[in-house]
């Protein structure tokens, strides 16, 4: 049976609506998918940037798919939690995501990042869709305390009066000039943020050497790490193991579930750290990428 659906990039006010349902969305058995702090990550570019990169479909008056061009040919989408395994509904998704004409990706290669366990992925298999870039989801079950590991940092949360440690931290350790104090905050206007936090860790120096940003979903709900960085000067010193324990029990704190992450598979340090911090490794999930 065909489904009826529209897509559309939203208003601002349609934007409000669409990061309430993508939270309510959040749970521990479909941990990895989209996550609001995906999107509260992409806020340091300004909330229009944000809007002009959101897809939501709609059937029926409800919103039943959401998706988020993470650059020009990426697309990171999930589905309703009730609408996960709806065949008919998976089919026209595809159809829409694999179709430039319709303003959600444009032709030529991309990839599109999907929950596995939906119906979704079959659907973009059977149009064509390939397996594509390999990444690990790590989860830490947060029922317990988290306990210390790692190195003895000193650690703080980042306040808007004096962010300039924390950013240099991120563009030393993704050897990338963008993230400035300006741009933390327009990430820290966007309305994730409301449910966030940064922390900046520091040596027994008072050196400023790893910072992380956790992202709540709300009691009960899993939180995402994104990102986590160590200073290029640092590594080595067990200082990425103690901000991501950090983190992790700070989002205990906010009530959430589980604490998660997910990393391409080829970044070993990374595993490597997070499985450290007392994570589990989950099955690897491939993207779907079209070549042409």
């Amino acid at each position: 049976m065909d489904v009826d659906t529209v897509v559309r990039s939203p208003s601002p006010a349609d934007l409000a609506r669409g990061l309430a349902a993508l939270r309510s969305w959040q749970r521990d058995d479909a941990l990895v998918q989209l996550h609001p702090g995906d999107l509260g990550w992409a806020w340091r570019q300004g909330a229009d940037a944000v809007a002009r990169a959101v897809h939501l479909w709609e059937a029926d008056g409800q919103i039943v798919a959401f998706g988020f061009l993470d650059g020009p040919t990426t697309l990171r989408m999930t589905v309703a939690p009730e609408r996960w395994t709806d065949p008919d509904l998976a089919r026209a998704l595809a159809a829409d995501a694999s179709d430039p004409g319709t303003g959600v990706l444009p032709s030529g290669p991309a990839s599109i990042e999907v929950p596995d366990g939906t119906a979704l992925r079959g659907a973009l298999h059977a149009a064509g869709w390939g397996a594509g870039e390999s990444w690990t989801p790590l989860s830490l079950d947060l029922a317990a305390p988290v306990g210390a590991r790692g190195s003895s940092l000193h650690v703080e949360i980042v306040h808007g009066a004096d962010t300039s440690d924390f950013t240099a931290v991120h563009r030393s350790a993704w050897d990338n000039g963008s993230f400035t104090d300006e741009r933390w905050r327009a990430m820290s206007a966007g309305a994730p943020f409301a449910e966030a936090r940064c922390l900046l860790g520091r040596d027994d120096a008072g050196e400023p050497v790893a910072g992380i940003t956790v992202w709540s979903a709300g009691r009960g709900r899993p939180g995402l790490i994104e990102p986590l960085g160590v200073h290029a000067a640092h590594r080595g010193a067990g200082h990425g193991t103690a901000i991501c324990v950090a983190g992790a029990a700070l989002l205990r704190e906010a009530g959430a579930s589980t604490a998660w992450v997910c990393t391409p598979s080829d970044l070993d340090s990374a595993v490597a750290t997070y499985r450290a911090a007392g994570f589990t490794m989950l099955p690897e999930r491939l993207d779907c990428v079209r070549q042409a």
